[in-house]
């Protein structure tokens, strides 16, 4: 395999240009051509690598990684880019968040096995910032996870995903434990597109999305690019009536909704999404860019339904059962209030309701909320970044890239149809709860040079410095959310019921800076044998410094077959927000639905309970496959193993009693008596995550069209290493973490095109898992294989429109019924990894020009 040095150089100069961190992963065999072709077209090979003629792994690469194409992407019927991933990369997993506080506004996705913030992303090369929210329920793997929010990115602006299969912290710094996912934005001077499409479940929930994508010359030297996209989605309900509250009907309670709590998908409200990618040519080897976006959405979903006989705090007093709590709005005046019973059927005397409701002197719930209720909880999310800089060749033949980043994502929350129990008959029933806000600013400066040492090729020496800050903001809510009202004392709970408002106490700017030196070389020794070693060093201001390495390396076999091994460390730091945030949510536990704050883990009554100060997650990973191709088959397999020592996570929920009650109150922690059990993130746990990756592709000769068949494939296992005597969480946690993701998980997808006409069959094949309904061990669900199929079909009426008909999860495809479903009302497991909502068709109308 004999390669031009200029050919190869070129490249990887223009590797440069869109990311230097990806220059050095993919290397000078994975888009060098033919030594008769053309340099030109050798270097636009690395432009649009992913194209249909391509395989979609990088063949020619040290560690594995996924080349998808824009064309991928806008070919689907999911319009979110993390469905839209999900069903592309087998080890990348979403599900649904129908109840999960803040992660119902940005879900979580896990790449192979790990959490969310443990895979870092970039867009354009430049490292993507955190979104504000933290998921504090996040079904086990995801609790407590502080990632960036990829759903804000449209598929129509984006040229290609290259997915980095594999540890790369000594390159990119925290959060590349699992790997990495960089989105190249589209570049075009000229042309553009024009999307609308349709769709809905087969058993409810619409959802339409307008986008457009437009390039246009900026000067006679550059590019602007710009990309838009609108979305709308209705709510949906897969839900049955809660046992309790079909009691309450049956019994003669007409006040109770049927069903009285929802689970099913957010309702989407006004999705906009902006993105611009400009470039210009400063001068022949010097080149100026800039990207960036906005984007704003409204998320509503469904909660716990509040039983209007036993929700404590609110109608119970957490003694008292056979009695509804009220409240002596005049508890001065030496009068009681009478007594309010409940019967044997949980309905309220009516001679004792109607005493209570004709003295204005005593208040019960029962009077405003008959039926109970069920809170509306959700919010608004902003997303917006700018990134900018220069790049191209300096002294001595030096390539450089220098760089600045701004990011900032904002959570403000809203909760509907609730109350503050402890405002008594004076409570809203809306409430602002607060916002977070996570800001990132970053400067950057990389270079690369070639150095000719007499090896096979060039030897290829890069380093770089970078400086970041991040800042997490908590803005306190409106004063209803969190005061403290008359009836506090006589123990009617405190805050906005389902999620409290941040109180001044809780808010505050909290910052954190950071400095990184690193380095890295590349050469292939011989025609036949490349080398990669990389080095980097990270300080932090909150937790010292950390130095990790990466080794890999590639050998050709034969012209066909290659061989390859990497090795490294890695880390990812505990985000600021994690380190400092307060934060009350409504959960269920051993007694129903309780309070649980989670607090920082230097809080007292953290200590107490056995929180220490935060460190990094450490990680020591290895990997080792091999690339075959044979006249139009590509085939790459690989194995991986990933280590973490000291994984971040929260608690499982830790009992309060009236002792650490009592603690709270004298440090003027008014609302503890709320609280049912604390949380605190704590580097509690080891694990051991191991795996197989493999991808096919293989091109067909049907006797006309083109046809292609790729298959995609991965096993994925993950064992938790405890120390009992020192963790704080519980087997349902380490039970979770093991095996709420399917084990297997796979792919099979067969494309053709002719003439007009395109079409898209795809199997999808979901190995076995483990839910622990309401994160409840004793509901315990195993819930078996199962296969979806995706199809579609394209006609285009003229060269430059085209039609769209299909559907995802064709034939319907449901999860088994949960079991426990009269617990909560979920009428199927909710983390289901296909989904509940079922199958889905759509239409598509795509226009270009």
């Amino acid at each position: 395999m004999n390669y031009k040095k200029n050919s190869v150089a070129q490249g990887i100069k223009v590797a440069l240009f869109g990311s230097v961190a990806m220059a050095m992963l993919v290397q000078p065999q994975a888009w060098a051509q033919d030594v008769a072709e053309q340099e030109a077209e050798a270097v636009e090979k690395i432009a649009v690598v992913g194209s249909r003629s391509a395989p979609r792994s990088v063949g020619e690469s040290p560690v594995p990684i996924d080349i998808i194409g824009g064309e991928e992407f806008t070919n689907q019927g999911n319009s979110d880019m993390l469905n839209l991933l999900s069903t592309m990369v087998p080890s990348f997993n979403i599900n649904a968040q129908p109840i999960s506080d803040a992660a119902t506004l940005i879900r979580p996705a896990n790449l192979r096995g790990l959490g969310p913030d443990q895979t870092l992303v970039l867009v354009n090369g430049k490292r993507r910032h955190r979104a504000a929210v933290i998921a504090f329920l996040g079904g086990g793997i995801s609790d407590g996870a502080q990632g960036p929010d990829i759903s804000v990115i449209p598929a129509i602006a984006i040229r290609q995903v290259e997915v980095l299969r594999d540890g790369a912290a000594a390159q990119y710094g925290s959060d590349a434990i699992a790997g990495v996912l960089n989105f190249q934005l589209k570049n075009a001077s000229e042309g553009g597109m024009l999307e609308a499409k349709w769709g809905e479940y087969y058993d409810g929930g619409a959802s339409d999305q307008f986008a457009g994508n437009i390039g246009l010359p900026f000067t006679d030297k550059g590019s602007a690019n710009f990309s838009f996209e609108y979305r709308t989605a209705d709510a949906t309900s897969r839900s049955v009536q809660r046992d309790d509250a079909a009691g309450l009907i049956a019994a003669g309670n007409t006040a109770v909704a049927d069903p009285a709590q929802i689970w099913g998908s957010p309702q989407i409200k006004d999705d906009l999404k902006l993105f611009a990618n400009i470039e210009l040519e400063l001068s022949n080897d010097k080149e100026a860019y800039a990207f960036g976006n906005y984007a704003k959405r409204e998320v509503e979903g469904g909660f716990y339904y509040r039983n209007p006989a036993s929700r404590s705090g609110v109608y119970y007093d957490g003694e008292n059962r056979d009695r509804i709590m009220v409240g002596d709005l005049t508890p001065d005046d030496g009068i009681s209030c009478p007594v309010l019973m409940l019967g044997d059927d949980d309905i309220p005397n009516a001679a004792d309701l109607a005493a209570i409701t004709a003295d204005p002197n005593c208040w019960a719930f029962t009077e405003m909320l008959p039926g109970g209720f069920t809170p509306r909880f959700g919010g608004t999310v902003y997303d917006a970044s700018i990134a900018g800089g220069v790049k191209g060749e300096w002294i001595n033949d030096i390539m450089f890239d220098m760089s600045a980043t701004y990011g900032r994502s904002q959570a403000d929350f809203s909760i509907k149809n609730t109350i503050n129990p402890s405002m008594g008959p004076d409570t809203p029933t809306e409430f602002d709860p607060g916002t977070y806000v996570q800001t990132e600013i970053g400067l950057n400066l990389d270079m690369f040079r070639e150095f000719d040492v007499g090896l096979a090729e060039f030897l290829v020496l890069a380093g770089g410095v970078e400086w970041r800050e991040d800042i997490f903001e908590v803005k306190a809510g409106d004063v209803a959310s969190y005061t403290v009202g008359p009836l506090a004392s006589q123990g009617f709970g405190i805050g906005s019921n389902g999620f409290p408002g941040f109180k001044p106490e809780a808010a505050g700017v909290f910052t954190r800076r950071n400095l990184s030196f690193y380095t890295d070389a590349s050469a292939w020794v011989t025609d036949d044998l490349m080398l990669n070693g990389a080095l980097r060093y990270e300080d932090f201001t909150d937790f010292g410094d950390t130095t990790n390495w990466k080794v890999s390396a590639l050998y050709n076999l034969t012209d066909s077959i290659s061989l390859r091994a990497a090795a490294g460390t890695g880390f990812r730091a505990p985000t600021i927000g994690q380190s400092k945030v307060i934060n009350v949510t409504t959960a269920f536990g051993p007694n129903g639905l309780e309070d649980q704050a989670t607090l920082p883990p230097d809080n007292p009554i953290s200590i107490q309970k056995g929180g220490k100060p935060l460190k990094p997650e450490e990680s020591e990973n290895f990997s080792f496959g091999t690339v075959m191709n044979f006249g139009t088959t590509h085939v790459s397999l690989d194995y991986y193993n990933i280590k973490v020592t000291d994984r971040l996570s929260q608690t499982s929920p830790l009992t309060l009693d009236e002792d650490d009650i009592a603690a709270l109150l004298a440090m003027g922690v008014t609302d503890a008596t709320s609280y049912s059990s604390i949380l605190f993130f704590t580097n509690d746990f080891d694990t051991r995550t191991q795996g197989v990756d493999l991808v096919v592709s293989q091109d067909l000769d049907l006797g006309r069209g083109r046809s292609k068949l790729n298959l995609v494939f991965n096993w994925n296992d993950t064992e938790v290493t405890l120390d009992p005597l020192t963790t704080n969480v519980n087997d349902t946690k380490v039970r979770q973490l093991e095996d709420n993701l399917p084990n297997t998980r796979g792919s099979l997808s067969f494309t053709h095109e002719e003439n007009s006409w395109r079409a898209l069959a795809r199997l999808n094949y979901f190995g076995a898992f483990w839910e622990a309904h309401l994160d409840d061990g004793s509901l315990s669900i195993d819930e078996g294989s199962a296969v979806t199929v995706d199809l579609e079909l394209g006609y285009k009426v003229l060269p430059s429109l085209e039609l769209v008909l299909g559907a995802q999860n064709a034939f319907n495809k449901y999860p088994d019924e949960n079991p426990y479903g009269g617990e909560a009302g979920a009428k199927y497991p909710t983390t289901t990894p296909y989904g509940f909502n079922g199958g889905m068709y759509y239409v598509r109308a795509v226009y270009t020009f």
